[in-house]
């Protein structure tokens, strides 16, 4: 078992239930529908890699190789850039700011960490 992998995903997860708690609760009072839509894309995206990356720290006492690691890191950057470039698309609505441009840059390189993690995840498994 990677305790690295399985400590992160434990944080990561409580996060995701605060995140979207917060959504459900306060967010809806501040922002518009379609910017709690996007805030809540980033909740559910974090939640599924949270269990892919719980699946990475599992298996990996059975299946210890380079591209399990790589995968587990893959999520990880893949919850840092696509999640929060849309937590913080959704935080700068909030406070009005006109730059959405840059922060949204960070949404489809975080997309390309999680299909990796999963093509990394892919080759870790069937590797011998």
């Amino acid at each position: 078992m990677n305790r690295n992998f399985l400590s992160v995903a434990a944080l990561l997860g409580a996060l995701s239930v605060a995140l979207g708690a917060f959504a459900a609760h306060k967010l809806k009072e501040i922002v518009s529908p379609e910017a709690v839509a996007v805030f809540e894309t980033g909740v559910r995206y974090q939640f599924y890699h949270v269990f892919a990356l719980l699946f990475v720290a599992l298996v990996s006492e059975r299946i210890s190789n380079k591209w399990m690691i790589w995968a587990g890191n893959c999520f990880i950057m893949g919850i840092v850039f696509f999640c929060g470039s849309l937590y913080a698309l959704t935080a700068l609505k909030v406070a009005e700011n006109t730059h959405l441009t840059l922060i949204g840059i960070a949404t489809p390189v975080g997309g390309v960490f999680f299909i990796a993690g999963w093509l990394f995840l892919w080759i870790g498994v069937t590797k011998k």
